[in-house]
């Protein structure tokens, strides 16, 4: 059989090069038109004039800063009585109820040349860890003279660690106005004194009173 009579095979069905600017026997999507084109701007200036003319709920932050809580917790403050004494009497209590541990104190033994604060003890060290501080509160709920509260800071931000180890002159820096104002308009109640526990006989039961 000699090439002339030889009939090219056809391509299969669904060839790309069958049609010209079809693939797989599917139509060429259409051109683009002005028409198209001012519509899809036209939608998209909608959705901007639209979104420009509703209420801003973006604060700018830190230009703008939003109202905080009157509890709200934020970083400590040792305070002082009028006097200039601290309040402080080193019972270690903020320390104990701390859930993290994250408060050192160490007390001394106040003297008349060296009186500090108006217990017969004071806090001679006081720190704490602010990286491990999770503003729960329990120290300023622990405390019974007061002594410590949590202001309204939250820009704790610093550039080292031990940065973020507050020491008792820290903790003396003076309160902010509305902290001072919160405190003043609720007074500290004095210390409530303890309990009489009742007395017991050596072979257990409370003793009978006369």
């Amino acid at each position: 059989m000699s090439d002339e009579n030889q009939k090219p095979t056809p391509p299969p069905a669904g060839f790309a090069g069958d049609l010209p600017g079809k693939r797989g026997g599917e139509a060429p999507p259409p051109k683009p038109s002005v028409v198209s084109d001012v519509a899809a701007l036209l939608t998209g200036l909608k959705t901007t004039l639209t979104e420009t003319f509703r209420p801003v709920v973006t604060t700018m932050y830190p230009e703008e800063k939003t109202p905080r809580s009157e509890r709200y917790r934020g970083r400590h403050y040792l305070r002082r009585y009028e006097n200039g004494l601290e309040r402080c009497i080193g019972c270690e209590l903020c320390a104990a109820a701390c859930p993290v541990g994250c408060i050192l104190v160490i007390a001394a033994e106040n003297t008349e040349e060296n009186r500090v604060s108006p217990g017969e003890r004071y806090a001679k060290t006081y720190e704490i860890n602010m990286l491990r501080c999770i503003f729960c509160g329990y120290c300023e709920e622990a405390c019974p003279v007061q002594a410590i509260v949590l202001g309204p800071e939250y820009e704790l931000s610093d550039t080292s660690r031990e940065k973020f180890i507050y020491t008792k002159e820290k903790l003396l820096e003076p309160l902010p106005p509305d902290v001072q104002a919160r405190l003043d308009a609720n007074p500290a109640s004095p210390p409530h004194p303890a309990p009489q526990a009742a007395p017991t006989s050596p072979h257990g039961g409370e003793v009978n009173k006369p």
